[in-house]
């Protein structure tokens, strides 16, 4: 029987192999994307702890990966590279700037390190006036906490009225049922106390009780002494 099947089409040694899977698009690359493509061309400058970069070092890169990373691409993520902390770190320490290979690419001005400190101490200023703000708006929480619970206290061993007791603890009365609330939440809510911690002597067996001491007295009695009777 004769096959129905196309012949099959000649092939020509001289066709060249399928290209390799191409790079993202140029206007689709986000510094993230910028940032990793860099870091696999050039790691003696883009891999590790930061390093100062040479001046001028987008021409560079322009010149050695043609075509690879728009100038957008690349001036969003030196804003992000050289403003992050650690270069500026790096920055302000280093005394001098490097090119894609990590070789030294010309000293670093001592102008280029100062503003860098500066920059780090007003950074540095900034986190320590957040902390403490931070810090004063947790103490003023958690005395308003200890207040409410206070209160608490109070109403439930009180014989007064609510009105008396609010007048009494210069409180407006509408307020005092969601105080109360709050507070009975609060202390559900609070961790159980923790128990006393007890030594247990050396000589212990397993299964005996741990025995609580007074601080400072010997836990055995001292070698050499006799159980009892007067010392000698």
């Amino acid at each position: 029987m004769e096959s129905t099947l196309p012949p099959p089409e000649p092939t020509d040694a001289s066709e060249p192999a399928a290209a390799p899977p191409a790079a993202p698009p140029v206007a689709a690359l986000t510094p993230a994307g910028c940032a990793q493509q860099l870091k696999q061309l050039f790691p003696a400058l883009f891999a590790g702890a930061p390093k100062p970069l040479k001046l001028r070092i987008q021409a560079d890169i322009q010149e050695r990966a043609p075509g690879r990373f728009s100038k957008p691409v690349l001036s969003a993520f030196f804003r992000r590279y050289t403003g992050s902390t650690s270069y500026l770190i790096a920055l302000s320490r280093a005394t001098q700037r490097f090119d894609l290979d990590g070789a030294p690419a010309g000293e670093l001005s001592e102008e280029h390190r100062q503003l860098a400190a500066e920059e780090l101490a007003r950074r540095r200023a900034l986190n320590d006036t957040r902390r403490a703000e931070e810090d004063a708006q947790r103490a003023e929480l958690e005395q308003q906490r200890q207040n409410r619970a206070r209160l608490l206290h109070d109403f439930e061993r009180t014989t007064l009225t609510p009105a008396n007791f609010c007048a009494l603890a210069g409180l407006p009365l509408d307020e005092l049922d969601g105080l109360l609330a709050r507070a009975r939440e609060e202390a559900a809510a609070a961790p159980p106390p923790r128990e006393p911690r007890f030594e247990r002597r050396p000589d212990a067996r397993p299964d005996q009780r741990p025995e609580r001491r007074p601080e400072g007295r010997p836990a055995r009695r001292p070698e050499g002494r006799p159980p009892g009777g007067p010392r000698r």
